[in-house]
């Protein structure tokens, strides 16, 4: 399958899991403005299991961002899914910072637009450190072999 197959195939899945799950605040009718709060703010929905899921890979894409962001910005070649072969070769440093911003901007719509993301709930951030620190973990494991790690 090719790098753009997959980019148009995952696009796709993150608009339906935007549109279909965001959160649903809260809209006074006429009949029922005095139920509104004071200042006008959106009455939360509960977390439900799709928006850990979320969280989880949008841990996963912000920490997938670092490297590439790190390595474009500093003029390096790194490894991207578009160089020759796939995740091997090196791509030039404005491939990794546009692959990089893409991976920042998908993680952004993960967590800050699916759900209610809240930094003082320990369960939200628990969820978005596991997919960081799993992400890390294997991109340490799978590019320590090209840059003398283990």
């Amino acid at each position: 399958m090719r790098a753009s197959n997959v980019l148009v195939a995952a696009l796709s899945l993150l608009r339906k899991l935007v549109d279909g799950y965001a959160p649903r605040f809260y809209e006074p009718t006429k009949g029922n403005r005095k139920a509104m709060p004071a200042n006008d703010t959106p009455i939360p929905t509960a977390t439900r299991w799709n928006h850990y899921l979320a969280y989880f890979f949008g841990g996963a894409f912000l920490a997938n961002a670092l490297p590439h962001l790190g390595n474009g910005i500093s003029g390096h070649p790194f490894q991207s899914p578009f160089a020759s072969p796939p995740g091997e070769g090196l791509s030039s440093s404005t491939v990794n910072v546009l692959w990089g911003l893409f991976n920042l901007a998908i993680g952004y719509l993960l967590v800050c637009r699916v759900g209610m993301f809240d930094l003082r709930k320990t369960q939200h951030v628990a969820v978005l450190g596991a997919g960081i620190l799993l992400m890390s973990v294997m991109a340490a494991h799978a590019f320590g072999r090209f840059h003398g790690g283990l």
